[in-house]
């Protein structure tokens, strides 16, 4: 297996610095505890609570007007904005609590596996995000493994042992423990709250991966092919809980619904994400995602 180098998405590189330049003062806009409660009003048939976990996407890196962590947006062109704006129809009052962190992953196992192969990631959902849930939530979206399929694929030379494939499949097995969890623990956080996930594209057919070497682009099939198919689709199964199948949806896979990074959405591939997610918020009974399509094998297997 040929070990990643070279270009990487920008989730690796500035944005840190900007994380690292506003934690300090921009985590005031985050409960004081764990158990901290807003004033959102929940309980009101006209009140929408609305939390976002993510990371760089949360903040719509990658669009013409995007954000900073913790700071209000209202005129933010992510989709997470965008949902924002939408779910205030109706008379409905909207209250956004959005947790993304620019570079974080979904646990601290994958944290601690880009020490070893870098770039490194300081934060992670699991500690930095879940705790900080809103009990009040009625909406929460999450979007979660692009960010460890990158850190992963990083590892696979060092890790595999000669068995690349088997590796793969061991870290999609506790990809999907640990997505599993992150759903738990909202839930007990927000017994009442309507979840949506999005599951991942097969990034090797997005455009970032246009320079890498067949080898990398099998191992970013695998992965997040396996991240959405075993970890994060069999969780639209779970009551109240919904999956948006963005793995088998084509339009994600033009070039013109990427920024120019190749590795983030731009105002276009936003919009799809939006209008997917607005459609499983509303739909009690949204579709369950594709059990096979031709995205899911658009490389030859590890």
């Amino acid at each position: 297996m040929t070990a990643f180098s070279g270009r990487v998405p920008r989730v690796f590189t500035s944005l840190f610095i900007t994380v690292f330049a506003l934690l300090a003062g921009a985590c005031a806009g985050l409960p004081t505890s764990p158990d901290g409660k807003d004033d959102s009003g929940a309980g009101s048939s006209t009140q929408v609570n609305y939390t976002a976990v993510g990371a760089s996407d949360a903040i719509a890196i990658g669009a013409s007007v995007s954000c900073l962590p913790f700071i209000d947006c209202p005129t933010g062109t992510g989709y997470v904005q965008i949902l924002n704006r939408q779910l205030a129809t109706g008379g409905k009052q909207v209250s956004l609590l959005n947790l993304g962190i620019p570079g974080a992953v979904l646990s601290p196992r994958i944290q601690t596996i880009s020490q070893s192969y870098g770039p490194r990631v300081d934060f992670n959902f699991m500690e930095r995000e879940l705790p900080f849930v809103s009990r009040e939530s009625t909406v929460v979206t999450i979007f979660a493994g692009g960010n460890d399929t990158n850190v992963v694929a990083r590892s696979v030379s060092g890790q595999a042992n000669g068995n690349p494939r088997a590796y793969v499949d061991d870290q999609v097995r506790q990809f999907a423990t640990e997505i599993a969890a992150l759903v738990d623990g909202i839930r007990s956080r927000a017994p009442s709250a309507r979840i949506v996930i999005a599951n991942l594209p097969n990034f090797a057919g997005t455009p970032f991966t246009n320079g890498y070497t067949l080898d990398q682009r099998k191992a970013l099939q695998q992965l997040s092919v396996g991240f959405s198919t075993t970890g994060i689709n069999p969780l639209a199964s779970r009551p109240n809980v919904a999956v948006v199948d963005l793995l088998c949806e084509e339009r994600f896979y033009a070039p013109s619904a990427f920024s120019s990074d190749g590795f983030h959405p731009n105002d276009a591939g936003y919009a799809i994400m939006a209008e997917m997610m607005l459609a499983a918020i509303r739909d009690t009974n949204y579709r369950t995602p594709s059990a096979s399509c031709g995205r899911m094998s658009i490389v030859p297997a590890l």
